[in-house]
């Protein structure tokens, strides 16, 4: 009987899957490096009685580091990490005997089926599985495929069982972006990282941080909030003026009316303004007009956007949110959280998804209403090729899931109820008045259908007072005029949800990697985390980034790095060359190296010295 090894990314996904996979008839036992159990079980593959052995790995097997004597930071001048320094594959976590433990479930296996993650990351793995494990395989009989990708997007049976029937093979070019990626960032990161800090440290022995890193992604993220952090330093607020009017109509009805004008910035000429409403008594209504509108339900959820609201509304960082997010997924109550995608095939049962959620008694009343009408079908959105949209695949309680990620399963499953529920609709009603020469308006808003807000009850039509009835040449008493001061206000420290539209938005980063680089910068002491998840940048932070633009603005601004993922995801497409885009990427960040180091004398420690003053 021939042998089928199949290899997962986690423990606790080779468990599930091997449970779907042999109708919860399966055996197992600890691997020998403990961390990872083997599950066993006789079915049928390829037309022929199998045994199937299903294993995991624990994440990337091999990591990429630089040749023993590299390492040495007072023996290596940083500038020969770019090209000449050799670097090697080594075990990712050795205390796990990782490629020892493949190779012992590996060892007479016929086929292999690889079960990692389905994105670039799942891909490079596969290889470093496929390293490890073909050396000791049973030869291929006549050039017979051995090999085999599944493709799958969650948990389900139904999933997964579709995944079992319709193998693949693994994608060499999404590895290969993958394998640029790592060499990169290890070879610009640690010449640049290691040359500022033993630079710093020699001039100061109180900096803020032990290590003053420098990353390709983690210096423009960096570098966002201190631009807006120099916004607001260098903001002068000025004054303004704005004229309110409060109008009545009997006892009932107070209005207090919106200044055409909305704000003038020149004290006498507001001045005129309010001597003029004031010789008026009377205001006058010039028109009424009535306009219904909508307001349009989201659009289905990827990663960025479920990382924004966790953020904004939940108050959870980035980095834990897609903690919380692979423990839903791997526990299959959500579908793969690392998606770009906003738009569902249209094969995908939208119907079957929504039914697994009509017991739930948060959100039951309005899912057997859309299951009974009909659901709407979700708005268009951008398909990027990868996963499906983020959506729930079954139900939960808060007690199953614990406190977080109950309140990410809960947005998640409300904006899954959303994208196929209707727009909301409310008629927006306007008044105009005259007073005197001067125009005014009032606006209020009454709900017609609640739509989407149903489930999203924070994005409602908020109640507002409803606008009297009333037409064209109708006269209301002018009770109250007066002159307000003001001033114009700096904008605030920069929130995560905005850092991280400006990341998606400038291509720093992956939907994978931008919780990362967040948390790179909170970390290593460049900014910290303030009340609302605001980043306000640290004294070495601010110092850094300013430094960088003295010397070659190219460090810090999004530009550079930004055209380098586009190639790496050239390189995923299998249209540009690994080795032609390593190099060259290799020869800009070297000159610029060269540069930065005959610079930093001069420039930061101009900078360093006004830091010291200023603390």
């Amino acid at each position: 009987m021939k042998t089928v090894l199949m290899v997962a990314e986690k423990p606790s996904l080779a468990q599930s899957i091997a449970k779907i996979l042999s109708r919860g008839s399966c055996s197992s036992r600890k691997g020998l490096n403990g961390a990872c159990s083997v599950h066993e079980y006789t079915g049928s593959f390829m037309g022929q009685s199998v045994r199937f052995k299903m294993t995991s790995v624990c994440g990337h097997v091999m990591s990429l580091d630089f040749i023993g004597k590299y390492n040495n930071w007072d023996k290596v001048d940083p500038a020969e990490l770019f090209s000449t320094a050799p670097t090697e594959k080594k075990e990712a976590n050795p205390k796990l005997n990782m490629v020892k433990f493949l190779q012992v479930e590996g060892r007479g296996c016929d086929y292999v089926v690889l079960w990692l993650d389905c994105d670039k990351e799942g891909e490079n793995i596969c290889f470093e599985v496929l390293d490890a494990i073909q050396p000791v395989m049973n030869k291929a009989y006549c050039n017979e495929s051995t090999v085999f990708r599944a493709k799958f997007s969650s948990i389900t049976d139904t999933d997964i069982c579709n995944a079992m029937n319709h193998l693949g093979e693994p994608n060499r070019n999404e590895a290969l972006s993958v394998d640029a990626r790592q060499e990169l960032d290890l070879r610009i990161g640690c010449a640049f990282t290691r040359f500022q800090t033993k630079y710093f440290q020699g001039k100061y022995g109180n900096l803020d941080s032990a290590l003053v890193s420098f990353g390709p992604c983690q210096t423009p993220t960096l570098g966002f909030c201190v631009e807006r952090h120099d916004k607001i330093t260098s903001f002068k607020p000025e004054p303004y003026w704005v004229v309110q009017t409060k109008v009545s109509r009997g006892k009932d009805v107070s209005l207090t009316l919106d200044w055409d004008r909305v704000r003038v910035f020149d004290r006498e000429v507001a001045q005129m303004f309010l001597n003029i409403v004031k010789t008026a008594r009377e205001a006058r209504v010039e028109s009424v007009s009535k306009k219904e509108k909508a307001k349009q339900r989201p659009q289905a959820l990827n990663t960025v956007e479920m990382l924004r609201v966790a953020s904004s509304a939940l108050g959870m960082g980035p980095q834990h949110t897609m903690q919380i997010a692979e423990r839903l997924y791997t526990q299959g109550y959500i579908s793969y959280p690392r998606t770009e995608t906003t738009h569902y095939p249209e094969n995908f049962d939208l119907t079957g998804a929504l039914r697994q959620q009509a017991s739930n008694p948060f959100w039951a009343d309005s899912v057997k209403a859309l299951l009974s009408e009909g659901i709407n079908r979700p708005r268009k959105g951008n398909d990027a090729g990868d996963h499906p949209p983020i959506t729930p695949m079954r139900s939960a309680s808060e007690s199953e899931l614990g406190s977080d990620g109950w309140r990410l399963f809960d947005y998640i499953t409300r904006h899954f109820i959303a994208t196929l529920s209707y727009d909301c609709k409310y008629l927006q009603t306007t008044i105009a008045f005259s007073v005197s020469t001067e125009s005014f308006t009032c606006t209020g808003k009454t709900l017609i259908s609640a739509g989407f807000t149903e489930v999203m009850p924070w994005q409602s039509i908020p109640e507002e007072e409803s606008l009297p009835v009333c037409e064209r040449g109708d006269v209301f008493t002018v009770d109250e005029v007066k002159l307000l001061e003001k001033h114009t206000s700096p904008p605030d420290y920069l929130t995560e949800a905005e850092l991280i539209t400006l990341m998606e938005k400038h291509g720093i980063g992956t939907d994978a990697s931008i919780p990362v680089h967040i948390n790179n910068i909170c970390q290593r002491n460049y900014v910290t985390v303030e009340s609302g998840r605001r980043l306000k940048p640290t004294n070495l932070g601010i110092v850094l980034v300013h430094g960088y633009y003295k010397t070659d603005a190219e460090l810090v601004l999004p530009t550079i790095r930004s055209a380098v993922e586009k190639q790496l995801n050239l390189i995923a497409q299998g249209k540009a060359n690994f080795k032609q885009v390593l190099q060259f990427t290799l020869d800009i960040f070297k000159r610029k190296f060269h540069y930065f180091v005959d610079s930093i004398a001069s420039e930061l420690l101009l900078f360093f010295l006004k830091s010291t003053e200023l603390s």
